[in-house]
């Protein structure tokens, strides 16, 4: 289970929604091999917008309270548009949960 995937919160009509959770390092951590302006625009426009589409395709249905763990184990079932936005959002918060800022350096094989 990722860490942000079952972040949640109201929106204006009593809905949970999914949110956008934070980088778990600041924007220019990763510089010099991924710059600031590519994690803002990755993170804050790109993935944003998988959590956008989701909750808008699930809004209303049966899938609207469930997990994001729920939703992608239920991938052959649901509609392209909660598969490619929750799968989108799944794969970014794994992606950015998998980086950080200390790792690097020679393997240690």
């Amino acid at each position: 289970m990722l860490s942000g995937e079952n972040i949640k919160s109201q929106d204006k009509f009593n809905r949970m929604a999914f949110t956008l959770a934070p980088l778990p390092y600041a924007h220019d951590a990763l510089e010099p091999h991924i710059d600031t302006t590519t994690m803002q625009i990755h993170h804050g426009k790109h993935h944003q917008a998988y959590v956008d589409n989701l909750n808008k395709a699930i809004a209303g249905t049966e899938h609207e309270n469930k997990s994001l763990d729920e939703l992608v184990k239920s991938a052959g079932k649901i509609s392209p548009a909660v598969r490619n936005n929750g799968g989108g959002h799944w794969n970014h918060t794994f992606f950015w949960e998998s980086l950080d800022e200390n790792a690097g350096g020679p393997p240690s094989r």
